[in-house]
């Protein structure tokens, strides 16, 4: 694999912008292509909580098309939802009607204080501004809630994902996969206020090439840019794709990076 130049995916703050309202003209393509989460991810954030999902009141903050939420609530959590996009927050509508969703995002929940077991951001705490989403999850977290932060990642140790991340990086001018990949507790809360764990948990899928394909084109860097380009590059990582996935089936390998945090004894 080639050493390419990487660019801070955030380091624009219009292009920060345009890539998070990106997501509202594709809502029904990342809800139909984007994976979900393993088991063993909740299982993982119960036993840091030291309490069953089922029956907590959670928070699931830039829900999306409620990928997560549904997770969350087949556990039997009691759900709302916070969204600020129009179309996703449509789509999420569509797909889990019996889940309240509120407009809103983390930098300024719609919440009450001391409202909610646990608070989680599945793959959004980066469109946040953390000085102000947490003091928000804190505010609205109850005495010995806890915050809870995931994103699933590519597993760079397979080599044909390596060396697709080394081409979309080159592609896209930006490294995708270290935007969640290089997260850590620094990162996830500059103040330090925040105690975090962090767990990593491995998981895979098996899906058409067609469905790998539409989640790749489904990120932000893809929906904002120049639509021939992009579906040129796509074109050319299906040719990359056919080679070592003959049948047309590709195996996505992820590890879903955790944080999570208690909420402070003293706040």
């Amino acid at each position: 694999m080639t050493t390419t130049p990487r660019t801070t995916p955030h380091a624009d703050p219009a292009s920060r912008a345009a890539r998070a309202r990106s997501f509202n003209a594709a809502a029904a393509q990342y809800a139909a292509n984007r994976p979900s989460y393993p088991p063993a991810l909740f299982d993982t954030v119960e036993e840091l909580t030291g309490r069953p999902l089922a029956g907590s009141r959670v928070v699931d903050v830039g829900a999306g098309t409620g990928i997560a939420t549904a997770r969350l609530h087949a556990r039997g959590a009691d759900v709302i939802a916070v969204e600020p996009g129009d179309g996703m927050a449509a789509e999420f509508r569509r797909t889990l009607p019996g889940v309240p969703v509120v407009r809103g995002s983390g930098n300024a929940l719609p919440l009450a204080d001391r409202s909610a077991d646990l608070v989680t951001y599945a793959q959004a705490w980066h469109w946040t501004e953390p000085a102000l989403a947490v003091p928000e999850a804190i505010r609205v977290l109850r005495p010995g809630g806890a915050l809870a932060l995931w994103w699933n990642t590519d597993a760079l140790d397979v080599p044909w994902i390596a060396e697709a991340s080394d081409r979309i990086a080159r592609h896209c001018g930006l490294d995708l996969a270290a935007e969640k990949r290089d997260v850590n507790a620094r990162v996830a809360d500059p103040s330090g206020r925040l105690d975090f764990v962090r767990r990593e948990i491995r998981w895979s899928r098996r899906v058409p090439l067609d469905t790998h394909l539409a989640n790749l084109g489904s990120h932000s860097v893809f929906l904002t840019q120049d639509r021939e380009r992009g579906a040129a590059f796509l074109a050319e990582e299906r040719r990359h794709r056919l080679a070592v996935f003959p049948d047309g089936v590709v195996e996505e390998t992820y590890v879903v990076v955790l944080l999570l945090a208690a909420r402070p004894a003293d706040a």
